[in-house]
């Protein structure tokens, strides 16, 4: 009998750390996650004026750097929309 209590404490335990450790995105990482990428895309910005400085308005280099901060601003939308849509299912 004491084994069975053991196991089934285990299993208990297992599943506990389980769920605990797949927590909600919280306001927090949603803060980092903006900060990530607000800095991205400042990095990106800064590169692209480099780009037109040192090479042209309409040098490929400058264009390629357009691009990456394009890039840069659309994935950052992509996550904060999710999140945002995230936020919807939460209150369910």
């Amino acid at each position: 009998m004491t084994r069975i209590i053991r196991i089934l404490c285990i299993a208990l335990l297992t599943i506990v750390g389980l769920v605990g450790s797949s927590r909600p995105l919280r306001a927090d990482d949603r803060d980092d996650k903006h900060e990530q990428c607000e800095r991205r895309i400042h990095q990106a910005e800064d590169k692209l004026r480099d780009a037109i400085q040192h090479h042209g308005e309409d040098s490929k280099q400058a264009r390629k750097r357009r691009e990456q901060l394009e890039e840069a601003k659309r994935h950052c939308n992509y996550d904060h929309d999710r999140d945002h849509h995230d936020d919807d299912h939460d209150h369910y």
